[in-house]
């Protein structure tokens, strides 16, 4: 539950940590959040989150931070998003991904534009892999531009878990304002795409990969087409690993994304063929799932319909995931914004029996305007 005390809002717990940072940033009210793992035995901001915040200090001006002796209260007074150049080495606990979900937020509304060079762990078990910000959150940024052929998006690294080494580089320019979008057209699998990477192991790990994905991926369409991407010396990062990063491309343009990667260390031996499959199944859910956006950056959809210009705004989703459920509520708390949420249906569509339910996303913007 969240509390207020004048401007401030309180939070308790460490759940949702990044939504609360980014969106006290956008609207200027400074938060409290109490109980910080409080019961656990290691209590208090973890190493990623307290590199968050360093992050943030860097692409803000005039931030304040209030730490107790052991971590478990903060208090954050958001400063001025200033942008710029910008280059910081990500904690290894978490991946690069954790960190693009608050840059991607943000992008849109910084003073002089962003130039960011991060390092750090690209493909990440429990964060999105720098692919699916590449392939599918790039396209929402641009469907709310009026300039979307600016935006800029390089892998120069990859790098897994432990020591990571890997590096990307992003630069979204200045953007006036966002615009109102309608995004109701699901179309049609056009083609499945995807890289399958070996970072200092043996080649033919990527190959094996590669034929049992493709493989299950055929019985669905025949357009498919699995790049090898076999980095070698200082691009292969800092640690030996694996992994996949697939998507799909619809007739309207829209992007499903999945992602697998070996498990680090030498404890658990990962199986290429089993990881593959994994990874295609994860493609053909999200694909079952519907909707006109991936599941992963529905709440990078929903900020920006919030944000965008005093106009109508309605995207099609497929079923709300928790994450997106709670970001709805924190928009609420922060900007006073209320989504209206519908079932949807396409008549002209078979209705299957026990088919994933859609969701008419419909908002009306605020017409945020930025402090310059």
């Amino acid at each position: 539950m969240v509390q207020e005390k004048g401007s401030r809002l309180v939070f308790k717990g460490s759940n949702y940590f990044r939504q609360r940072i980014a969106l006290s940033i956008l609207s200027g009210r400074p938060i409290e959040i109490t109980d910080i793992r409080a019961q656990s035995e290691e209590p208090g901001l973890k190493e990623h989150e307290v590199n968050l915040l360093r992050l943030v200090d860097k692409m803000t001006n005039g931030m304040v931070i209030d730490i107790n002796e052991i971590g478990t209260k903060l208090f954050f007074q958001p400063g001025l998003l200033t942008g710029g150049i910008v280059d910081h080495e990500c904690c290894k606990e978490r991946g690069i991904g954790y960190y693009l979900e608050v840059i991607f937020i943000l992008a849109p509304f910084f003073k002089k534009g962003l130039q960011i060079t991060l390092r750090g762990v690209t493909n990440h078990e429990k964060d999105p892999p720098v692919d699916a910000f590449k392939h599918a959150a790039i396209p929402i940024l641009k469907q709310f531009m009026y300039i979307p052929d600016e935006i800029e998006f390089n892998i120069k690294k990859r790098g897994v878990q432990p020591n990571g080494g890997g590096e990307i580089y992003f630069n979204c320019p200045n953007i006036k304002k966002l615009k109102a979008v309608q995004v109701m057209d699901y179309g049609k699998i056009r083609r499945i795409r995807g890289t399958v990477f070996s970072l200092r192991v043996s080649p033919s790990i990527s190959n094996r990969m590669v034929e049992k994905a493709k493989g299950a991926f055929l019985k669905f369409i025949p357009d498919v087409y699995l790049s090898v991407d076999h980095m070698t010396g200082q691009r292969a990062g800092k640690s030996p690993g694996f992994g996949a990063c697939l998507y799909s491309e619809t007739t309207s343009g829209v992007f499903m994304t999945s992602d697998v990667v070996s498990t680090p260390g030498q404890g658990v031996k990962t199986v290429p063929e089993e990881l593959a499959e994994k990874g295609a199944f994860l493609l053909l859910e999200e694909i079952c799932r519907g909707g006109c956006i991936d599941s992963s950056f529905q709440s990078l959809a929903c900020t920006y319909m919030a944000l965008q210009a005093k106009d109508l705004s309605q995207y099609l989703f497929g079923p709300l995931s928790p994450y997106t459920v709670q970001f709805l509520r924190h928009l609420k708390d922060f900007f006073g914004v209320v989504f209206k949420l519908e079932p949807y249906s396409n008549p002209d569509e078979d209705v299957v029996k026990h088919a994933v339910t859609k969701v008419k996303v419909t908002c009306m913007g605020i017409g945020y305007s930025k402090l310059i």
